[in-house]
């Protein structure tokens, strides 16, 4: 009997310790920052525009920098009134990409934008054609 529990117990630990040994079903990727914009009707291309001239300048030379990966942005129809029609993604190497991000990117938006009261000058102008939806920050994964 004691030998049999022995070998029973002996088994479940052996099992036990390959369950923890398996390889994850999916590989990690880089991590993505989503921002979901509603733009107000008929002003797409008055906020695009914005964008063009401010924040493209500022991600291109955040890539240069080495502080994001890519940026892309999508557009597409709303379902209803409250849905976003154009999202904002920045592409960053991984979650350690994070560390000090805020303080690199105020000082890169101040060298290029300019002082803080102009960056908040041009945000609350975009509020005036768009309204932010929400945020999300994921990890792109790939299944093996």
């Amino acid at each position: 009997m004691k030998f049999a529990a022995l070998c029973t117990m002996l088994v479940l630990i052996l099992a036990a310790q390959t369950g923890f040994g398996q390889e994850k079903p999916y590989k990690e990727g880089s991590v993505w920052t989503v921002t979901f914009v509603k733009v107000k009707p008929g002003m797409m291309d008055t906020y695009l525009r914005d964008l063009g001239a401010n924040r493209k300048k500022l991600m291109e030379q955040a890539k240069k920098d080495g502080l994001i990966l890519s940026e892309r942005l999508l557009s597409g129809d709303a379902t209803g009134r409250e849905d976003f029609d154009l999202i904002l993604m920045v592409e960053f190497k991984n979650w350690a990409a994070f560390d000090g991000l805020s303080d690199k990117f105020r000082a890169l938006a101040e060298k290029m934008v300019g002082s803080e009261d102009k960056q908040v000058q041009m945000m609350t102008k975009r509020t005036e054609v768009r309204e932010i939806v929400g945020t999300k920050t994921m990890q792109e994964i790939f299944l093996r």
